[in-house]
């Protein structure tokens, strides 16, 4: 079975073409574009994905010496993502299915991150498990029974994770994306050098919140002035990715215990932060628990991971990951 798997949902435009379970070739290009404006341009990621699409889909088929002949279905997000790139997909997903004659499978692109993890032929992952996921607009707890049974946990009240990561890195000018700048700059910095409010919700401990943090490192800055800053930027980014990486460890293990869980899966683009990825690994030795990552170049909107969900899809007999009516705790928007 080989799947064309396509990816549009935000700001990168990816092709991946997998036969059973070998991901025979995995391209994205980020559109860079948006790193002048500070955040995603809706219009303008459309209409990079409307002149990339078609490009980067031969050029996968060409790296591979495969015609699109040799397609057994089409795998393209759905949602959750800006309206605007999703319907590119979708619609040269459609098109192309249209005219091969061959299955066409939307998937939901937070199931997708939770795949991601099985791109690994040796990882030894089986359901079921609990798996955080912390991608740029979603951050969730969620129990894992089975390939398409999921209850969710928690989830943050406000922003997610990587937004909390991008607008502070906004406010210290650091650009964007502003995960891996502030990930990188912590990696000389002292993350004791100032305590950042953990906040709890009071509706649910699993529950989390990261708009406060935001406004609080907003408020030093104005406080202490940009020459103070930037003499500080290295320990300043370290103390807010470790608030942020502390909350995220202390929901998802307070989980992995009461619901006794020996499995745990890191998904989304966050996953790629190299602290969260030491303290929970530490965290999880402690506890016995499994752990299991994706490769940071599947933790990222990547199509592979889009073909994957696809290929479980096929396997469970289901056209349509997730129908937003059926499982409301995973919503397409």
């Amino acid at each position: 079975m080989i799947v064309l798997g396509i990816e549009t949902s935000c700001d990168e435009t990816s092709v991946a073409i997998l036969k059973d379970d070998d991901i025979m070739v995995n391209l994205i290009s980020s559109q860079l574009l948006h790193q002048e404006y500070g955040g995603v341009v809706p219009e303008f990621a459309s209409r990079e994905h409307m002149r990339l699409l078609p490009c980067l889909t031969q050029k996968a088929l060409d790296q591979i010496s495969i015609s699109l002949n040799n397609i057994d279905a089409i795998a393209v997000t759905k949602g959750p993502g800006l309206m605007g790139a999703l319907l590119v997909g979708l619609s040269f997903g459609k098109g192309l299915s249209y005219a091969l004659n061959i299955p066409f499978l939307a998937v939901n692109h937070i199931e997708g991150h939770i795949m991601a993890n099985f791109l690994s032929r040796d990882s030894g992952l089986n359901f079921p498990f609990l798996c955080l996921i912390v991608s740029g607009g979603h951050t969730q707890i969620v129990n894992v029974k089975d390939f398409g049974d999921y209850d969710i946990l928690g989830r943050s009240v406000d922003d997610a994770a990587g937004e909390a990561f991008d607008k502070a890195a906004r406010i210290l000018n650091l650009g964007y994306p502003g995960g891996p700048a502030i990930d990188e700059f912590s990696k000389n910095g002292d993350p004791t050098f100032h305590y950042f409010p953990r906040a709890k919700v009071k509706r649910s401990r699993a529950d989390f919140s990261f708009s406060g943090l935001k406004t609080s490192m907003l408020y030093l800055v104005k406080q202490k002035g940009q020459e103070w800053v930037q003499g500080n930027l290295p320990d300043l980014c370290a103390s807010y990715q470790e608030a942020i990486v502390d909350m995220l460890r202390t929901n998802t293990f307070l989980m992995a215990k009461e619901k006794n869980i020996s499995t745990l899966v890191i998904a989304g683009g966050v996953a790629a932060n190299s602290r969260l990825r030491r303290v929970f690994s530490k965290e999880a030795k402690n506890l016995g628990i499994r752990i299991f990552f994706p490769s940071p170049e599947y933790c990222t909107d990547n199509a592979a991971m889009i073909a994957r969900t696809g290929l479980e899809m096929i396997k469970h007999k289901i056209s349509s990951s997730l129908n937003v009516s059926a499982v409301p705790n995973l919503p397409l928007n």
